[in-house]
């Protein structure tokens, strides 16, 4: 099972979520939240495997509870957001949350976004996380470029595996792009985060798409 907590300050929005998400077998919701600081405090008590997180909440923001959510590794995050392209998204990037939805994602879109995530990937909808990233990336007012030399600690496989990651490719399709078998592509991932410091697979993108590999 999928354990699910759903942070959303709309009653009536919450609600919708919860439906859906418990019509799936694999998928249990185990805590609602209406607003940030419930959040974060819900998922410390229960220690759900995913928060489905809206970025706009009173009391504490969704870009705040994510990046403590992250921070204390206590969850994956998978973000809700009206706009595909605003600053809350770019800022829950960086706080390290593991992708987006909209909010008028279909349902069965939403549940396998969750699966995804669960399983490890972050990047949902390619072709949109393609644009966000790019979009991110290329913003004048964002912080400094990475520095180059962090690419020093990485094999050549893993550098590999992180242009893929830039360029919004699962591990499926990572794992056909370079001949390698898809557990091999997520212990690529997994060493290459860790090496970087980085949080997640959205974090890993940006920074192939800031180095420009």
């Amino acid at each position: 099972m999928i354990r699910v907590l759903v942070a959303e300050d709309q009653s009536a929005v919450r609600a919708g979520l919860v439906l859906i998400l418990r019509s799936a077998p694999d998928i249990e919701v185990v805590g609602e939240a209406a607003d940030g600081e419930q959040a974060v405090a819900l998922v410390r008590e229960l220690r759900p495997d995913l928060v489905l997180m809206d970025l706009q909440m009173p009391r504490l923001d969704g870009v705040s509870a994510t990046r403590q959510v992250v921070a204390e590794r206590l969850a994956d995050v998978l973000v809700l957001t009206t706009f595909d392209l605003d600053e809350y998204v770019f800022g829950a990037l960086r706080a390290g949350a593991s992708g987006f939805l909209l909010k008028n994602t279909e349902a069965k879109d939403l549940l396998e976004a969750v699966r995804t995530v669960a399983r490890g990937e972050g990047l949902i909808a390619p072709a949109v996380t393609r644009r966000l990233i790019a979009e991110f990336a290329a913003k004048p007012t964002r912080e400094p470029t990475a520095d180059p030399a962090v690419l020093d600690r990485l094999t050549r496989r893993e550098r590999e595996v992180l242009s893929c990651l830039g360029e919004g490719l699962s591990n499926a399709g990572i794992a056909e792009r370079l001949d390698m078998a898809e557990a091999t592509v997520k212990t690529h991932v997994s060493r290459l985060l860790g090496k970087l410091e980085l949080r997640s697979r959205v974090q890993a993108a940006v920074l192939a798409q800031e180095l420009g590999i």
